[in-house]
């Protein structure tokens, strides 16, 4: 096998999972342009999603798994479409109501809600280990994406084809809203000037809670699609959170292709990486992080700071 033989799997799957890193990354960067917080809760949240899809699809877990019989009985299929609508439904309700707790902090020194959505991401992964128990558990998924699928002489996963095309589909969704809809403009313009939005009749604390609820289901899809390739365990959460972190300074705070690109680039070096030196993979990614801020600042789509010349 030629070096691009060998070296496209490892490229393939670079791409599915810097798909994967930018859609964790904006939901998370939607947080932090509108409410002005960190949310440390983030990648609890992804692993709640991952978990809530597990309850629905396997009955493992969770309030009264008995309740799911009828849930169970469905075809494969439309089981694991619901549980992609109705799991991070269930995690945005969670983050809305880790938004109401947040709104004392408001105004106050930042500290205090980094340690309130610190001590949330705690409690979360705590509650999960009492419902799951520790160990780690494997998402079901329907027969149709999984296995192999031929190319020439390489056999690719078709369900990291899957998770590539649905990331690319949430994304691109993802945009549409925030450019084409009136909602999508009243987020932005949260961002950018809150207190002018409140000066213009809207309210002000319910957008908060929306944006708050609806960063953290997109955690909650990522968690979903990304559960069969990373598995389900209570601290998997911090497999995530780390990589958006890497991913939004990247790209730039605020830029949403920014956020994307900066996935994709974070994607393939952990990939390529793994090809050539397993132990390296995710180091790599510091090492990316490292070098693009030596030169760039604020990142490859940041707005110029004001320590710039």
């Amino acid at each position: 096998m030629d070096l691009v033989g060998y070296l496209l799997p490892h490229l393939l799957n670079g791409i599915a999972l810097g798909l994967l890193f930018a859609l964790i990354a904006l939901g998370f960067m939607l947080i932090i342009g509108v409410m002005e917080v960190i949310n440390l809760a983030h990648g609890s949240l992804f692993a709640l999603g991952a978990y809530a899809a597990l309850a629905l699809l396997a009955g493992e877990g969770g309030p009264r798994p008995e309740l799911l019989g009828w849930f169970l009985q469905l075809p494969n299929v439309l089981r694991y479409a619901l549980a992609l609508v109705l799991a991070p439904l269930a995690v945005a309700v969670v983050g809305m109501g880790l938004e109401i707790c947040l709104r004392r902090t408001y105004g106050k020194d930042p500290l205090y809600g980094l340690l309130l959505t610190f001590g949330a991401a705690l409690v979360i992964e705590e509650l999960i280990r009492l419902a799951w128990g520790p160990s780690e558990r494997f998402l079901p998924v329907p027969a149709a994406i999984t296995g192999g699928v031929a190319i020439g002489e390489l056999i690719y996963s078709k369900y990291r084809f899957f998770a590539s095309g649905f990331s690319i589909l949430m994304i691109g969704l993802l945009w549409l809203f925030l450019e084409k809809t009136r909602y999508g403009a009243l987020i932005k313009a949260g961002a950018h000037d809150s207190e002018m939005v409140r000066a213009l009749g809207v309210n002000l604390p319910r957008l908060r809670t929306l944006v708050f609820g609806f960063g953290t289901a997109l955690a909650a899809i990522a968690g979903i699609v990304m559960a069969p390739i990373w598995g389900i365990r209570p601290h998997v959460g911090v497999d995530a959170v780390v990589p958006a972190f890497v991913v939004i300074v990247l790209g730039g705070v605020g830029s949403f292709w920014g956020a994307v690109l900066a996935g994709l680039m974070v994607g393939m070096v952990v990939g390529l990486t793994g090809a050539f030196a397993t132990d390296w993979s995710l180091i790599s990614m510091y090492i990316l992080l490292i070098l693009v801020v030596t030169f760039r600042g604020r990142g490859l789509f940041g707005k110029k700071s004001i320590l710039e010349a």
